[in-house]
């Protein structure tokens, strides 16, 4: 006998499109075992309560982890719909950052506590993934095309969240889609050059929506920011006051 969190980790390596064969050799279950398991999916998935598809509908009961997993979707994520009529969440996560690939697989745990995590590798990156029938209740903005090609609004009790943990939510954002880094440049200074060194972040997203949530969220914090347009279209948002690079510092500092 295998224990519901094994059997919904085997699912959602099934529903990412993986052989049965593939799935048997990587986790030592037969492939009858998992065949049989996915006859039972609907039995599996109402075994996992959604606060917002119930009778009264009520936000994710970690608000914190929800806050900063919604930061990580907007920017890096993905929520598709598979042949068993589950749905996978996916968040993209560079290599080079292994903390935040824990960051982001603890975030999903504490908002979906009953389903599986699974980490895919892609070159240069890992696909944080989770399967569950809930995600569109939890990410309304999902759909077909690019974020940057639709229109990206938050729910009434989406907003509420981001309201209540705003820190989170940047977090999430900048994880995904920003960074913190140094500059450097040179003085002229009793006739010797010498060079300064300053930190900022920076934050880039193709969306006009998305980027106007983070802008937002940085007024509602006191963090000054400006927005500059590239030659090629890309659109950043920079922090570089000093007082507002401290104060991002304090609550997210540096990817790791």
């Amino acid at each position: 006998m295998y224990d519901l969190e094994t059997r919904q980790h085997v699912l959602a390596l099934v529903s990412q499109g993986r052989s049965l064969n593939a799935v048997s050799k990587q986790t030592g279950i037969s492939r009858w075992a998992i065949r049989s398991w996915q006859t039972r999916i609907e039995p599996l998935a109402r075994t996992s309560v959604c606060s917002l598809c119930g009778p009264s509908p009520q936000p994710p009961q970690d608000t914190t982890a929800y806050a900063y997993l919604l930061g990580l979707y907007l920017g890096d994520g993905c929520v598709s719909r598979q042949s068993s009529g589950s749905y996978t969440l996916r968040i993209a996560c560079a290599d080079a950052w292994p903390g935040l690939i824990d960051a982001c697989r603890e975030a999903i745990k504490r908002v979906r506590p009953t389903n599986s995590v699974c980490l895919v590798q892609n070159p240069g990156c890992v696909s944080v993934a989770s399967a569950s029938k809930h995600w569109p209740c939890l990410f309304p903005q999902h759909g077909s095309g690019k974020k940057h090609e639709r229109r990206i609004t938050l729910e009434r009790w989406q907003q509420w969240i981001v309201d209540t943990h705003p820190w989170e939510f940047l977090r999430g954002l900048i994880h995904s889609d920003g960074c913190r880094i140094t500059n450097w440049t040179t003085r002229l200074v009793g006739g010797e050059r010498k060079r300064y060194e300053y930190p900022r972040y920076f934050f880039t997203n193709k969306s006009d929506d998305i980027r106007k949530l983070f802008t937002d969220t940085l007024d509602k914090v006191g963090v000054e920011w400006k927005m500059t347009r590239r030659g090629n279209g890309t659109v950043d948002v920079s922090v570089a006051r000093r007082a507002s690079v401290a104060l991002m510092d304090v609550h997210i500092g540096p990817k790791y």
